[in-house]
């Protein structure tokens, strides 16, 4: 299995990585001197976030999928380091399993290179586990984190944050990694093959299993051209908890985030949701309705953001703008 995945991990590495492969820890430089690639922090911020797959790893199984599962692993902690404004620097992951299948686990870790070539970090290794005692046959569980760097003079907080801020969200490739308890059961008639009420322009599954989408490169690019400018204030990726749950975590305790749910279309996928039975504020509550990540602007710079965020082929709203108020998100 080692074997089998060494060409995942070396495909992911740039010059930074000094990791041998089968060793016991992985080693990469947060700087650089070579002349062509120099590159190096003044005041270097390391940043980590660690996530799961969670019950999406079900249905993946379920139905021979699961390659976009690592994307999704890779997806979940890169956006979370990213609302700091730092570069995602390299990835582990931990694959947990009943028994080992090489074929699988290679599959698997194929998945998180993939999601480590979008987010522009390196596989450093992982970890395998055989759990007979606590999975059952053919199952698995996935974890990772990633650990990026970020300059002390350009972390993206909330301390900037002000009345009359502009409100952007990045549309979200689908459910991307969350709500999944619910959605494969509400969706579970038309999983099996009843035929959905919605067209969604495609099979249910290919909407349900759709891998999350990874803003680094788009982002890190549009924060690399304003490196002089504040211009963006704070920055929220939308889990758990949807936009009214995340939103927040950024925002200072004096602010409100005014938005309109009219100032964007969520996509199909979540109005058969709604058509299975879950109530409009159980889909606020639960899913990104499909906004995966929210950025908080200048006003004055807020229309060169959208064009240079289009340009790096993001679909981007303009969803509402921030007010005095009290850290919570007001719908209008």
């Amino acid at each position: 299995m080692v074997e089998q995945i060494r060409h995942s991990l070396r495909r992911t590495y740039d010059p930074r990585v000094l990791s041998r492969h089968n060793a016991f820890a992985g080693m990469m430089r947060p700087d650089f001197s070579e002349r062509l690639l120099r590159r190096n922090f003044r005041d270097p911020v390391l940043v980590a976030g660690s996530d799961g797959v969670g019950s999406k790893v079900l249905l993946g199984l379920e139905h021979g999928r699961i390659r976009g599962l690592g994307v999704d692993l890779v997806a979940m902690s890169a956006n979370d380091v990213l609302t700091t404004g730092a570069e995602p620097l390299f990835f582990l992951d931990y694959v947990a399993c009943h028994r080992l299948d090489p074929e699988n686990v290679a599959e698997i870790v194929a998945g998180v290179s993939d999601g480590c070539t979008q987010a522009g970090c390196a596989l450093l290794g992982g970890e395998t586990a055989e759990l007979p005692e606590l999975y059952a046959p053919s199952h698995f569980d996935l974890a990772g984190f990633c650990v990026g760097v970020v300059d002390y003079r350009r972390i993206v907080g909330h301390e900037g944050v002000e009345s009359g801020d502009v409100v952007l969200g990045l549309a979200s490739s689908g459910l991307h990694s969350n709500g999944y308890a619910l959605a494969r059961r509400a969706l579970a008639p038309f999983i099996k093959g009843k035929r959905p009420p919605v067209d969604l322009g495609e099979p249910v599954l290919d909407a349900v299993l759709r891998p999350t989408r990874i803003y680094v490169r788009s982002v890190l690019a549009l924060l690399n051209r304003y490196r002089r400018k504040r211009v963006v204030r704070a920055m929220a990726h939308v889990t758990g908890g949807g936009i009214g749950g995340n939103l927040p975590r950024v925002l200072p305790g004096d602010c409100d985030a005014l938005l309109s749910r009219r100032s964007w279309k969520p996509p199909p996928i979540f109005d058969l949701l709604r058509r299975a039975g879950v109530g409009r504020t159980e889909m606020f509550r639960v899913f990104n309705m499909g906004i995966g990540f929210v950025l908080v602007v200048r006003p004055a710079f807020a229309l060169s953001i959208v064009r240079f965020l289009k340009r790096q082929g993001e679909t981007v709203y303009r969803m509402g703008e921030i007010r005095r108020g009290g850290g919570r998100v007001v719908w209008r």
